[in-house]
Parts: C-alpha cells; structure tokens; sequence
C-alpha cells in the first residue's frame, strides 16, 4: 500500500522565509509538532493508502486535469478549528479562482475511481504545526474543547505585525508518496503533471 496525495510544491524562497518566521516563534509552543521546511506544500487531496494498481490510474486521472498557472502569495496566519480549540497553525495562502477550480478538478478526477469526495470546500494553508498530541484533523470533532497549546504562541502573534512570506506563481502540481518516519512524514514526489 501507498499513501499519497496531490499538492502544490512552493517556492524556495517562501520556503526560506517561513524557516525564519519558525525559527522566530517556535519556542512558543515547544510541546507542538512542527512541519519542518522542506516538507511544507499546499495539498490539493489527501488520498490516504492505495495500492500500487490504483496509483497508476491515478496518475492517469490527473494527467487529464487543465489547468492554468496560479499566482500565489503566502501571507498571515491562522488556527484550525478554531483559536480557541486550536490543532493546527497555519499559514494563509491568497489566490484568484484557478486554485479552488485546480482542487475541484483534482476532486472530481479521483472521484471516479471511487475515491471519496471531499465534504468541506478547500481552504488553501500550509500546515506549520499540530497540536502535541491527538487528532491533528483540521476540522471540528465531537468533544473539541479549549486547549492551551497554542496559548503562549497567540499571544506573542497578537503583537507581531502580520507577516509576509512572498509570492509565486505554480506551474506544475505533484502526486506525492508520504512514507510515516520516525520524526515526522517524508514525502516523495512521484508524478508531475503541468498547469499552463
């Protein structure tokens, strides 16, 4: 079995720029659990475990979604569910309609080899980090209740002006592999497919 998803890959130099927005607050929240740099992307779809045959037709599935390039800029930051509850601290991403339009395309190409759609419409982020322990699911689960992990960590944001990561334009989006590693995820690139 595979496991794998479709996202965006994002620019060194935004890249870059995190690393030191990271570097700067991370002590903030030392017990969460921090993405680190080079794995930082934009998912598209999270397929989850597959085997080897259904890659394949995936692969041939997204090689039939168009799309144009998309401009990007990286910017401000956020809590999911909520500020209050929160598990996840993300990054925000602002963009035209091509980028919602290139995940409903993605969503609808996997949805014919009988890979559940997707129930929530697409709220583009980079995962920066997870809450230390639990569910590191984004949405809103049955018994979510106030968490102090992230305190320390919204109050000093409250008090840095937002900040800006740069901006990028995507020409291409990826089919990844994610490998569970000791220390956190390793991703893999295994198919490229071109926006024009």
């Amino acid at each position: 079995m595979i496991r794998i998803f479709v996202a965006l890959d994002i620019d060194d130099s935004i890249r870059g720029c995190i690393q030191r927005f990271l570097e700067g607050v991370r002590e903030f929240a030392p017990e969460a659990r921090w993405v680190r740099p080079e794995s930082l992307h934009l998912t598209l779809k999270f397929i989850g475990e597959k085997p080897a045959d259904t890659v394949e037709q995936v692969k041939q599935a997204l090689a039939n979604v168009h799309s144009a390039a998309i401009e990007m800029s990286f910017r401000g930051f956020g809590f999911f569910p909520t500020p209050r509850a929160a598990r996840v601290f993300w990054a925000g991403i602002e963009s035209g309609p091509h980028l919602a339009a290139l995940a409903k395309a993605v969503d609808e190409a996997t949805t014919t080899l009988g890979i559940p759609k997707e129930e929530y419409a697409f709220t583009p982020h980079l995962t920066l980090a997870r809450r230390g322990e639990g569910s590191g699911s984004p949405r809103r689960q049955k018994g979510d209740a106030p968490n102090y992990g992230f305190k320390r960590l919204q109050e000093k944001l409250a008090v840095l002006p937002s900040p800006e990561f740069g901006a990028m334009t995507a020409r291409e989006f990826f089919l990844f592999q994610s490998e569970l590693m000791r220390g956190g995820s390793r991703y893999t690139k295994i198919a490229r497919f071109a926006l024009q």
